[in-house]
């Protein structure tokens, strides 16, 4: 029982240290750190941990796969970033190294609008 535990608290820890790594990472992309986004394999590496091993406590502690909350996370960070009015939307698809077309098509699969129209809609709350 005593080593279910501390596998259970393993895993936990694991799974704080790939939320806290991949909002470190998004930041690094955003203000140019990092040259662009790293693939799942390559964060499990540097998290020390196995791709599948990565995968299944994320997906048993959470109920999604990793991609879902580093997806999700680009998703909010670029939502934070077309809050700017500044800030052209190509702009912020390239800050996030996505084509702009890319980018629109990834941001309305996750939001269900494009990059513009999320931006209408928060100018309309100002």
């Amino acid at each position: 029982m005593k080593n279910h535990a501390m596998k259970e608290k393993r895993s936990t820890a694991i799974v704080l240290q790939y939320l806290e790594f991949i909002d470190r990472h998004i930041e690094d992309v955003v203000e140019g750190a990092a040259p662009e986004f790293l693939e799942l394999n390559q964060i499990a590496r540097e998290l020390a941990v196995s791709h599948q091993h990565l995968t299944d406590i994320v997906q048993k502690e959470k109920g999604n796969h990793p991609c879902h909350f580093y997806d999700a996370k680009i998703i909010g960070k670029a939502k934070a970033l077309l809050a700017d009015p500044e800030v052209s939307i190509a702009e912020v698809a390239m800050k996030l190294t996505y084509d702009p077309s890319n980018f629109s098509k990834f941001f309305k699969k996750w939001t269900g609008i494009t990059p513009g129209e999320f931006r209408k809609s928060q100018n309309k709350g100002t």
